[in-house]
């Protein structure tokens, strides 16, 4: 469970903007979709494969 503390004079405005950044950091969402439906191991695995590609190819591009 995500416990956000109020600051003295502290708006609710920037309070739940806290929440949300720290509940989209979590990832909840993200495991969520993933739990949706059942991806096998072996396909799971190619797709971070070829994420990884894609990054390495990114970053040789830009130089980095």
């Amino acid at each position: 469970m995500l416990i956000i503390d109020v600051k003295n004079g502290e708006s609710i405005d920037q309070a739940l903007r806290r929440f949300k950044r720290k509940y989209r950091n979590t990832k909840v969402i993200k495991e969520l979709r993933a739990r949706k439906q059942f991806t096998k191991p072996s396909v799971r695995r190619r797709h971070e494969v070829l994420k990884a590609v894609y990054k390495e190819q990114r970053t040789r591009n830009l130089g980095l």
